[in-house]
């Protein structure tokens, strides 16, 4: 699997855009060699740099695996809590220096069910035994 954006190169900045200091909207992303046998998709974006441990910004499950391009701004499947305690994307906006926010893909052999209030480590478990295949891109952000 391939995962890549038509806003910035894996390593590269992401546009401010994109982000707390922008319209903090989704970029949009490009899914490439999705496994057969893949039922549906799962997207997470986190921020493993900050200083509380790792910052969960987006998490998306049930996306369909036809949805190749995911568009900017838009809600691809079903959403769950972020560690802004809200169900949506919350963009980059690191409180000091360079983070790096890694958007990870997964290909999944089934349908998932989750509780409403659920989160990414609820996601991680139902996923456990069912991923076909995982695709990740890196992009960095600093406040300006």
């Amino acid at each position: 699997m391939k995962l890549s954006s038509p806003e910035f190169e894996h390593n590269g900045h992401i546009p401010k855009k994109f982000t707390c200091q922008g319209d903090d909207i989704s970029p949009a992303l490009i899914v490439e060699d999705i496994p057969e046998g893949a039922r549906t998709l799962a997207l997470v974006v986190d921020d493993p740099d900050a200083p509380m441990g790792t910052w969960v910004h987006w998490v998306v499950y049930n996306i369909s695996p036809a949805m190749s391009r995911i568009k900017e701004d838009s809600i691809p499947g079903i959403q769950v809590m972020n560690n802004f305690g809200r169900i949506e994307y919350g963009g980059p906006c690191p409180p000091s220096g360079t983070h790096r926010y890694f958007f990870k893909v997964y290909a999944l052999d089934t349908e998932l069910s989750l509780k409403e209030n659920s989160r990414k480590k609820d996601l991680e478990k139902a996923m456990e035994g069912r991923i076909l295949g995982k695709a990740e891109l890196i992009g960095l952000y600093k406040k300006q």
